[in-house]
């Protein structure tokens, strides 16, 4: 049986994230993937935006992680030449009646410390985004764009430089605790550390219901939100990202840029019982109908399915969005443990910020077990 300071499971952007904040600390770190390669779920299927922290409550480890994490991400750019486009974006209102949602916007940002918003009017967003249909709109200039994969390897190549292994293809099927030690078994193999890290994504509940002896009632029920995104063939008239105010459930049909220039729509929201990626050509009329408000030029044809992500929500159709789950010893009374439940946007702007404060949580608890 090998053994470790840490043991990680999910190798997505939080996983990676994780696992380099405490292999720079100086942990013997093991990062246990279920697929075949890092990144293949919801780190790779979303919009690749950094976010300015636009829309989370005061408080929340939505708004603190963004915000800090925001500015780790730019600097960690920059540093590990991760392509990225500080291209900033704006947030639209169509008419008169959706302003009173750009001010509630406002008001939150500042008080969460999001706030280096502008106002500009019609005419003013259209000086910048001609092509743009509004009333009015705010400027985020701290908005981007990162390349999420590239992201992903430069997180997994600094853990290995500083001694961190990935399993591949090591599904957890149980973790158990012996002598201060959880051992977990993954893809035929039996692995031990005195610290463990559940960031497997939308399997996070399912991976922490195999942990013995953690309270069931630790582990928050798990929503699934699907978003579908429609691509656009050939250049667009666009050098930000455009935004409507916020729906249910996300933020609108948003139209994304990646970096080479080209656009898509998305996402969507169907609430959905179980894990499917597949994306539905029947879903065009209504991306068709959702980017034409923004962008009253968009030739239709031009519209194609792309890909689909799903956020693992932590509450139903109808409910207020839920705050990251972050759960430590002080949430579920087991030392060395830390659960990570709900974590959609903005997880991927938020990841270096999360890997830091899980890193923290779990500082002093890397003692050797009575029988290691």
């Amino acid at each position: 049986m090998s053994r470790f300071d840490a043991i990680v499971i999910g190798a997505g952007v939080i996983g990676l994230a994780i696992a380099r904040s405490l292999a720079r600390a100086g942990r013997a770190v093991l990062i246990l993937e279920r697929e075949g390669a890092i990144g293949t779920g919801i780190s790779s299927r979303n919009s690749g935006v950094i976010h300015a922290g636009l829309y989370y409550p005061p408080g929340s480890w939505k708004a603190r992680l963004c915000r800090e994490g925001r500015g780790l991400l730019y600097a960690y750019c920059e540093e590990r030449q991760v392509a990225y486009r500080r291209c900033g974006k704006l947030v639209v209102a169509r008419n008169d009646a959706e302003r009173p949602a750009l001010e509630a916007i406002v008001a939150r940002a500042g008080a969460a410390g999001g706030g280096d918003l502008l106002w500009l009017d019609g005419a003013d967003a259209r000086r910048i985004e001609p092509a743009l249909d509004c009333a009015s709109a705010l400027l985020s200039p701290s908005s981007g764009i990162v390349d999420a994969h590239g992201l992903m390897l430069a997180l997994l190549g600094e853990a290995e430089d500083h001694g961190a292994m990935l399993a591949r293809l090591a599904p957890v099927d149980r973790v158990d605790r012996a002598a201060g030690a959880w051992l977990v078994h993954a893809g035929g193999e039996r692995v031990a550390a005195p610290l463990l890290v559940n960031a497997a994504g939308l399997d996070a509940q399912a991976v922490a219901g195999t942990i013995e002896g953690l309270n069931r009632a630790a582990i928050p029920p798990c929503f699934l939100a699907k978003g579908h995104y429609f691509s656009y063939a050939g250049r667009v008239p666009f050098d930000r990202l455009i935004y409507p105010v916020p729906v249910p459930g996300g933020l609108g049909t948003h139209l994304t840029l990646d970096l080479a220039g080209q656009a898509r729509f998305g996402p969507d929201v169907e609430w959905i019982d179980a894990v499917d990626w597949a994306v539905d050509p029947g879903r065009k009329d209504r991306f068709v109908a959702a980017a034409s408000r923004l962008w009253p030029g968009l030739d239709p044809d031009r519209l194609q399915p792309g890909y689909a992500g799903i956020r693992p929500k932590l509450v139903g159709p109808g409910d207020a969005d839920a705050d990251f789950r972050i759960d430590g010893e002080a949430e579920h009374g087991m030392p060395g443990l830390v659960n990570l439940f709900g974590i959609e946007s903005p997880g991927l702007t938020a990841s270096l910020a999360i890997g830091d404060e899980v890193a923290a949580m779990l500082a002093g608890r890397v003692s050797r077990p009575s029988r290691w």
